[in-house]
């Protein structure tokens, strides 16, 4: 099947942060489609001239709305859709008090489909394509997340936690159990349609070193799973951590202790790090994933962006819902926007936008079917309305750039904003 997107289109093939020739632009743009996947993408007039067009085929015209590649989150917690905005002291009280209890609900029959359903709705009418999630401790609760977005050809990267230690009993499993869970999980699921597993021990302080073992076994024996987990998040948390390994040299040093450092390593927050810590993430190419409206809510402290780059860091940018308090990637680049303005570091509407879909991407390794709109890459759009509001219309009357209309989006813009989204081809959210 064959379908023409039209629109104002914006495509990424570089960092704005190491080019200004990072993208490009056509005010008259189309998208060719082919049975889920982008096989061209240029001017509509260009495209027409050159025969590239076929004759008679189905076209959707967003003039004048933007079409980017949807957007990715790298860090989002699937069993808390139903935590987001819990007061909380801070992050380990938060975790107690809400999390852990309403994680256990995942255990009953029939909760986690209906949750799944729930959460990838939630995602695609926000404009995110993409997730990369922790599930409950519980195996159904990534069988249901991995079968509901398989259903939809919806690129997904999750995991069911491993945690043993330090939490209610009906939120943990065993070392062995966390093992046998996660490689029937992988076996089921890794590589099934666009799925893809990520090994997850839920943090240095629910896992015990037998534990961090076995996700080490896991991670050698299958090389090409993600691992996600936490990392410095808090100070209390930090202390917590180091008083349970008192042997590690510093946080970091746990994880890479059980092998469990990498290019596909993803930590969480990644905000009151050590230099040592530092240059042994750049070392390993381990990502460290910005949760700014998180990082906000539980008052946990300043994503240094700029440091890690310059250090060498690969970063990517994430929700955090339940800890986050939007799921939007909008309103999470807006307040990550704020965050880096007190630490005296710039993030300029461009490179915004080519860290949510591309930058994401290649923060997970998957730049060459997600992230972006070139030929070969998945049908994952989002089709943004930057007069969405009148508050944004009326702003956008004294709009004259292209920045200027992606930064009216990125700091007035939410779901609202999004007047289409599209998994595979396929739309997701009717049109505005």
């Amino acid at each position: 099947m064959q379908q023409l997107i039209r629109g104002r289109v914006l495509d990424f093939h570089a960092d704005p942060h190491d080019t200004d020739d990072s993208h490009r632009f056509w005010e008259d743009g189309a998208i060719l489609v082919t049975d889920g996947v982008i096989t061209a993408t240029g001017d509509h007039a260009e495209m027409s001239r050159r025969g590239l067009i076929p004759a008679g085929i189905a076209q959707t015209d967003h003039r004048p709305h933007l079409i980017l590649a949807g957007f990715i989150d790298t860090h989002i917690h699937f069993p808390q859709v139903q935590v987001v905005a819990s007061w909380g002291a801070q992050l380990l009280d938060w975790l107690n008090d809400y999390t852990f209890p309403e994680e256990a609900r995942f255990a009953r029959q029939g909760h986690a489909p209906a949750m799944a359903g729930a959460f990838l709705d939630l995602l695609t009418a926000h404009g995110t394509t993409t997730a990369v999630a922790f599930c409950s401790v519980h195996r159904q609760s990534a069988e249901a997340l991995f079968a509901a977005a398989h259903a939809r050809d919806m690129a997904m990267v999750a995991g069911k936690v491993m945690m043993d230690r330090n939490a209610p009993p009906e939120v943990l499993d065993t070392p062995q159990q966390g093992y046998d869970d996660s490689r029937a999980l992988i076996e089921a699921w890794h590589g099934t349609g666009r799925q893809r597993y990520a090994i997850t021990p839920r943090f240095a302080i629910t896992s015990s070193p037998e534990q961090l073992d076995m996700a080490g076994q896991l991670a050698a024996e299958h090389p090409d799973c993600h691992i996600q987990t936490h990392l410095s998040e808090n100070r209390a948390e930090i202390d917590f951590t180091l008083s349970l390994y008192p042997k590690a040299r510093d946080y970091l040093d746990i994880y890479d202790t059980y092998g469990l450092l990498g290019p596909r390593t993803l930590l969480g927050h990644s905000i009151h790090l050590e230099p040592r810590e530092i240059a042994r993430m750049a070392e390993t190419g381990s990502r460290a994933v910005f949760c700014p409206t998180s990082n906000l809510f539980l008052g946990s402290g300043l994503f240094d962006a700029g440091g890690l780059r310059a250090a060498g860091v690969t970063s990517g940018i994430a929700t955090d819902i339940g800890g986050g308090t939007s799921y939007s990637m909008l309103a999470t680049l807006a307040e990550g926007y704020k965050i880096l303005q007190l630490q005296g570091q710039s993030l300029h509407p461009l490179a915004a936008f080519h860290w949510a879909t591309r930058g994401n991407a290649l923060a997970l390794g998957m730049e060459d079917r997600i992230g972006t709109l070139a030929p070969g890459s998945m049908a994952d759009l989002v089709v943004l309305d930057a007069r969405a509001t009148p508050a944004m219309a009326l702003r956008m009357d004294r709009a004259r750039t292209l920045a200027e209309e992606l930064f009216i989006l990125q700091i007035m813009g939410d779901d609202r904003a999004v007047a289409q989204t599209y998994v595979a081809g396929r739309a997701q959210k009717p049109a505005a």
